[in-house]
């Protein structure tokens, strides 16, 4: 899939490249012959227009810029003069072709290609005169032109067409990642289904055999609903996620007293963490107020909290902090003790469906809390990141407050 985007891209690009070059030399000829037309013409008419100098061969007018002759004729047609100096004008079958071409023509300007010459005529009342300039050398141009554009627009297309190859690359490198990211999690979400699905399975058989009694058949009963609320769970956290991916760029936020928020997330851990035999311990700077939407933020604090108290060692302590950071920040801090963290997998929690002890037993986590929370952060124009040293593992939350 991705190769054929690649190739798409590739294509369009050279395509608009290939257009544009032909455009752009298409213009850069089609302005240099008429700038060299017009030059022509002009200088040709300012000729035509001072017949009383005609017979003077050593004068040349200063904006004479290619070689010419001129005729006079009469109004029958007939040869009375030829002036100009640089052409020889002895040859009278050549100059009776010049004139018939050029009586011949409809219009007072034209060009006799057999002798690479533009003509231009001018009626006066006693005589016609016709001006004539060799051409050659503007031939020459166009066509060392139009050579010299094949050339450099062959160079360009090849430098383009490799620039493309690069930024097909570059562009198609995030859609691979999408991609790989999207069959790792379908991989990783049939994983973590697949052992539920089994174990419902094999209870369900051994529900409907009869080698079994009522007892064991309760059991089996109940072990298929532990394992379909797990599944339950698991498919919740997976909408979530989706949710929190889909979270419009242009979501409306209020102002938010996280102050109150945090206060009030942790009001409901505060029995699990006693249960457990767990400390909680608060410092909660007042009056701090962010710009963000209250029930995503509340996501983040309990799966914060939830990791705390799930992760924390026994009869360990947890810290939960929240304080003004520079002029227009708050950091958010939730510590707790327990085993350090491989720096190397520091940045892989924040992954779905990952675990840093693959060897701890279930506690009902999938590895999708923290890729949630790190997303509705990222909506929030925040940072979330977790350091691990002296047995304290510290998830931080940097959001802009309201001043």
């Amino acid at each position: 899939m991705t190769g054929k985007l690649r190739h798409k891209f590739i294509l369009i690009t050279m395509s608009i490249v290939t257009v544009m070059l032909c455009i752009i030399m298409f213009l850069i000829y089609f302005f240099t012959k008429m700038n060299l037309e017009n030059n022509s013409i002009n200088m040709m008419r300012n000729i035509a227009g001072r017949p009383f100098l005609l017979r003077l061969p050593n004068e040349i007018p200063e904006d004479v810029r290619l070689p010419y002759f001129t005729l006079q004729l009469n109004l029958k047609g007939d040869l009375l003069s030829t002036g100009g100096g640089y052409f020889e004008l002895s040859d009278e079958h050549f100059l009776k072709d010049l004139v018939d071409a050029t009586l011949s023509s409809s219009g007072h300007i034209g060009i006799i290609e057999e002798y690479n010459l533009r003509f231009f005529r001018t009626d006066t009342s006693v005589s016609q005169i016709l001006v004539f300039a060799d051409i050659s050398h503007e031939i020459v141009t166009l066509n060392n032109l139009i050579r010299n554009c094949i050339l450099i627009g062959m160079a360009c297309f090849l430098i383009f067409l490799g620039i493309s190859f690069l930024l097909a690359n570059w562009v198609v490198k995030p859609v691979e990642a999408a991609l790989e990211q999207q069959r790792q999690f379908i991989a990783d979400a049939s994983h973590e289904l697949k052992t539920p699905l089994t174990v419902i399975m094999t209870n369900a058989e051994l529900i409907q055999s009869p080698d079994y009694d009522e007892m064991h058949k309760t059991t089996f009963a109940s072990n298929i609903l532990v394992m379909s609320g797990q599944m339950r769970k698991l498919v919740e956290q997976m909408l979530e996620l989706a949710r929190a991916d889909n979270i419009s760029q242009n979501t409306v936020f209020s102002f938010v007293d996280f102050s109150r928020l945090v206060f009030d997330a942790i009001l409901p851990f505060e029995p699990i963490f006693f249960e457990k035999g767990l400390s909680l311990h608060t410092e909660i700077a007042e009056n701090i107020t962010v710009n963000g939407d209250t029930s995503q933020l509340r996501q983040v604090l309990d799966i914060l909290l939830d990791n705390a108290q799930k992760y924390s060692r026994e009869k360990g302590t947890t810290w939960v902090t929240l304080h003004k950071r520079g002029k227009g920040h708050c950091l958010l801090s939730i510590a707790d003790e327990g085993e350090e963290i491989p720096a190397d997998e520091l940045n892989k929690l924040f992954k779905r469906f990952y675990r840093a002890d693959k060897a701890r037993s279930r506690t009902g986590s999938f590895g999708l809390g923290l890729s949630i929370a790190q997303t509705i952060i990222t909506r929030h124009k925040g940072k979330i990141w977790v350091e691990s040293k002296n047995h304290m593992n510290i998830f931080f939350v940097e959001l802009g407050r309201i001043l």
